[in-house]
């Protein structure tokens, strides 16, 4: 439902821009772009399959690749770390995403900048559990939003991790991250469990229903 709603975003955002010659820095704040999930279903209900670019970043341990197994409902029995890149294709009620999975490790990351390109949406996953890097984890985001080919990108960060005692909530970590400070594009903070599912699976059905019954 989170991922669903970030993809609905990005189509209002695409009007948005329509009325706008730059990213919508003034009147325009998130919370108002969050709105109108069904109007964009159903101005996407008759278009062919919407292909969707997502980009699924963080730092090595943050449980990326678990979380692309568990969208693409496969097993996560055995997750080796990600040594270059993994590319998963999910159809979704209409949407097909393709979710490109980078390694995170620290010598990885200054090649993360060759797939910017085309990204429709950004995913950056925080091992919640692992306050240590919090500091770390928070300046690769922060320059991750300041690039040029990511500019007004969506962004939905998961705050992975959640089902371990030590797992610090979503909350605490956007106020220690700045995410309020966040002005030029869609953003959003869900918590999540990619191991157990919590938060992750993407619950379009319920979204479907909703939108039949309301059309």
């Amino acid at each position: 439902m989170q991922l669903l709603r970030i993809i609905s975003q990005k189509y209002r955002l695409i009007l948005v821009n329509k009325l706008q010659s730059q990213c919508p820095q003034s009147n325009l704040s998130p919370s108002w772009l969050f709105k109108g999930l069904l109007s964009i279903l159903r101005k996407l209900k008759s278009a062919p399959d919407q292909e969707v670019r997502i980009l699924l970043l963080g730092l090595d341990n943050a449980g990326k690749t678990t979380l692309l197994k568990q969208l693409a409902s496969e097993d996560i029995s055995h997750i080796t770390p990600t040594q270059g890149f993994n590319i998963k294709s999910v159809q979704s009620q209409g949407f097909k995403l393709n979710v490109w999975d980078i390694g995170g490790q620290r010598k990885i990351r200054p090649y993360w900048r060759n797939y910017f390109e085309n990204t429709d949406i950004l995913i950056y996953v925080i091992d919640s559990a692992d306050r240590k890097r919090f500091e770390e984890t928070g300046q690769e985001l922060a320059e991750l939003l300041e690039e040029e080919k990511l500019s007004c990108v969506p962004v939905l960060i998961f705050a992975n991790k959640q089902d371990l005692l030590t797992a610090a909530p979503a909350s605490e970590i956007a106020e220690g991250l700045n995410l309020h400070t966040i002005r030029d594009r869609v953003w959003q903070i869900q918590s999540c469990s990619a191991l157990t599912g919590e938060g992750v699976q993407v619950r379009l059905q319920e979204d479907l229903a909703t939108w039949q019954h309301d059309s």
